[in-house]
């Protein structure tokens, strides 16, 4: 086998081709000895060769070899033979966007159906489908705000873990707004990339803290995108019990709390950051609009330069190992019929 600049990948499996076989050499001559030994006690030494005469040593020392082989071809396999190169082109990398996510039980209203937080789970879904060219990151927050998704290319892993978002992901009652900002802006990479929040909430914000926060991102150049869910009407808040019963969400004086949706919020904050404000809408049309900004806008943080790489020859040495496997099942330690009547004769 010839190729141009052969290499292994990864070369710390060399260790198992080298003592591999040393390993099985020594087991191998250990268990032809405990053999011997155990023939000489239960048989006199002039009994010994009648009782072996059938025996091929060179056959039983040929299988070893064969196996003593195999266990280097593994090992060499395994190290990962490379030769020759192929190169992969570059290709352009979108921004860096991470999903604030407000999973408060105000986002349990049925002003948009399913609910608000689900509306929101399925407009994202809809987004990453949609737009695959960048890296996606996820926050969850209500009275705190989680890290969720680190940013990612792998958007199964993102989905799967936007789809198990619910009203009890974050145990801290409450709506933080700048709290969830801030966690987002540390999920972003601090460099030359865009940094890109996209805040989907009902804007509801009982801190009180999402535009002063927006205000400090603005000068660290993020630009947030925000996303009202529900109406402006609102809707009553109901979360089961735990008697398992439907129950509507009371304040402190025991009225039933009606939330509605805060756009005069949402929009200063995005203005504040030059982005845009957008309710989500039949259809997820809100992200739809943000996704168009993105392309029109043509954000990229450049293209990914091209990769040279080796090209692995693995397989060879697998093959090898499969032959001499197969080989060494098929040889027998026994001598031929002919060969052992003449050592019969010959020792009578």
């Amino acid at each position: 086998m010839s190729f141009s600049n052969p290499h292994f990948a990864e070369p710390r499996w060399l260790l198992v081709a080298f003592l591999g076989p040393l390993v099985l050499a020594g087991l191998q001559w250990y268990s032809s000895w405990a053999r011997k030994r155990q023939l000489s006690q239960i048989a006199a030494p002039r009994f010994l060769d009648e009782l072996t005469r059938s025996h091929n040593p060179f056959r039983r020392l040929f299988k070893n070899a064969l196996l003593v082989l195999a266990i280097a071809g593994v090992g060499l396999a395994l190290a990962r033979p490379q030769g020759g190169q192929q190169q992969e082109a570059g290709q352009s990398v979108g921004a860096d966007i991470v999903f604030v996510v407000d999973c408060s039980r105000s986002m349990l209203a049925t002003d948009v159906t399913p609910s608000r937080l689900q509306r929101a789970n399925l407009a994202i879904s809809d987004f990453m489908r949609r737009h695959a060219h960048s890296r996606l990151g996820l926050v969850a927050f209500a009275g705190q705000a989680f890290l969720q998704c680190p940013l990612t290319f792998d958007y199964s892993a993102f989905e799967e873990t936007l789809m198990i978002i619910d009203e009890k992901t974050i145990p801290v009652p409450g709506t933080d707004v700048g709290l969830a900002l801030e966690e987002g802006y540390r999920a972003l990479e601090k460099g030359e990339r865009h940094k890109l929040l996209v805040l989907i909430t009902d804007g509801e914000d009982l801190e009180k803290g999402g535009v002063r926060e927006a205000e400090r991102l603005a000068k660290e150049g993020v630009v947030i995108f925000t996303i009202g869910v529900g109406t402006p009407a609102g809707a009553e808040i109901q979360i089961v019990n735990e008697q398992g019963r439907p129950e509507f969400v009371r304040d402190n004086k025991g009225e039933i709390v009606h939330s509605r949706l805060d756009e005069p919020t949402l929009r200063t904050i995005a203005q504040t950051t030059h982005g845009a404000y957008s309710p989500l809408g039949p259809l997820r049309a809100g992200l739809a609009k943000v996704r168009i900004t993105l392309e029109t806008m043509n954000i990229t943080s450049g293209s990914a330069p091209a990769r040279k790489f080796g090209v692995d020859r693995f397989h060879w040495f697998i093959g090898a190992v499969l032959f001499l496997l197969i080989i060494e099942s098929l040889i027998g330690t026994r001598r031929h019929r002919s060969a052992v009547t003449s050592r019969l004769i010959s020792a009578r």
